[in-house]
């Protein structure tokens, strides 16, 4: 079955598509990445986005015409995604939808809002697509997050040592594969960790934006900010210091916590720093808090994706923090090695669209698309909502075996991004 996994993560700039050929061989997932294509948001949706989003408030009209707008786009994504990667053959759309709200209090999450209406998606594809993945799970008690914890539990079982999955995205998330082998060790376990590129964007667009207007950037790109700048460790302990960070897992968070406001707040409690200060301090905050959320487990390998891999500072940090190649690390004896996903075979920035290609397709064969140690429900659950494409809907039988592992063949194929990240 050919999918084309449609993402859109929570620094809302582009949506990825990535599509897979995806077989079934006993108890293996087999899957074939056929490429990856990045599109921008365009500017003007971007900014209705970014100004509905938390802490911001928006009204019904507004909500109405984002998800009819992200639908759109997400349904040209796929469009041309399904021409140049599948040669018009595409079988089924998964599309994980933009997330403008998640709703949690508590430690418990109550209700999830993805948008990106997937009518449209159908309509201009002819396939039928699969939606609305997170709300079944919140629906059994779980917290909706990270759902790509049952694709890197069959892709990592069977490595040696402790496996960990990272995904370094606007929020940090991680998924810790205990004893490797099937059979052993702990149950996974999966969880935000907190933020990851979130803050560090945010004071890059409201500092940097304001010292140079005329170049709006926000991102800190190849982390040349950070590396220009000093950690200021009074803000890095207040920000070390909030609560999230020392709740057990698995928990979820989100830009609902970690925004502009919330940074402010804390910058409003130190001297006037510098914006290489500020990125540099943000930057130590992420490496640290992916390093402690990871050593309790004894990690003896992280694999990293997402957007932050693109930052080579934020990547050296998290390497100093976990000990990586020392005698005394952190990580265990040896240390903690971090690779990226692009040496198991999965782009390093298109993992989490492939990963949302298997929950489609999980989806199409009427299999669960959750552990339930890794989100927190009360059981597994088959995930989303299914949209028809053309006329009828022929969905496969499910299998006599459900897979439990998943490998990766074959090279990537072509990554046409039209965005930094």
């Amino acid at each position: 079955m050919r999918v084309v996994g449609l993402m859109s993560g929570t620094s809302y700039d582009a949506i990825d598509a990535a599509a897979a050929d995806l077989s079934l061989h006993g108890d293996t997932l087999v899957l074939t990445p056929l490429g990856m294509i990045s599109t921008a948001y365009d500017d003007d949706l971007r900014a209705d986005l970014a100004g509905a989003l938390p802490p911001a408030g928006a009204d019904l009209a507004a909500v109405c015409r984002l998800d009819t707008r992200i639908g759109q786009a997400f349904a040209a994504a796929a469009v041309r995604a399904d021409e140049e990667l599948c040669g018009g053959r595409a079988d089924l759309v998964a599309s994980h939808g933009q997330t403008v709200f998640h709703w949690a209090e508590d430690g418990r999450v109550h209700g999830t809002l993805q948008i990106g209406e997937a009518a449209w998606i159908a309509e201009a594809t002819g396939r039928p697509v699969v939606s609305g993945f997170r709300t079944r799970d919140v629906a059994a008690g779980g917290q909706g997050a990270p759902l790509v914890s049952i694709v890197d539990v069959m892709w990592l079982r069977g490595r040696p040592g402790v496996p960990v999955a990272l995904n370094l995205g606007g929020i940090g998330n991680v998924t810790v594969v205990p004893g490797g082998v099937a059979g052993t060790g702990g149950e996974p376990l999966a969880f935000d960790t907190g933020p990851a590129n979130a803050l560090i964007d945010a004071a890059v667009t409201a500092l940097a934006g304001r010292a140079a207007p005329g170049d709006a950037p926000t991102m800190d790109v190849d982390g040349a900010l950070a590396a220009r700048g000093t950690v200021h460790l009074p803000l890095l302990r207040r920000l070390l210091a909030d609560p999230y960070y020392a709740r057990p897992a698995p928990k979820t968070t989100g830009k609902e916590l970690f925004h502009l406001p919330y940074l402010r707040a804390a910058l409003d409690s130190c001297e006037p720093l510098s914006v290489e200060d500020v990125v540099a301090t943000l930057t130590r905050l992420t490496a640290r808090t992916v390093a402690d959320a990871i050593r309790p487990f004894g990690a003896t390998e992280v694999i990293a994706s997402g957007g932050g891999t693109r930052n080579p500072v934020l990547m050296d940090r998290l390497r100093e923090e976990l000990g990586e190649g020392r005698a005394d690390g952190v990580g265990g004896r040896g240390g903690c090695v971090v690779r990226s996903s692009d040496e198991l075979g999965l782009p390093a920035g298109a993992k989490e669209a492939y990963a949302f290609a298997v929950l489609g397709w999980l989806t199409a064969h009427g299999l669960p698309g959750t552990v339930p140690s890794c989100t927190g429900a009360r059981r597994a659950s088959v995930l989303g909502s299914i949209t028809p494409g053309g006329p009828g809907l022929r969905l496969p039988r499910p299998p006599a075996t459900a897979p439990v592992r998943l490998t990766v063949e074959g090279g990537p194929g072509p990554v046409r991004p039209d965005h930094l990240r």
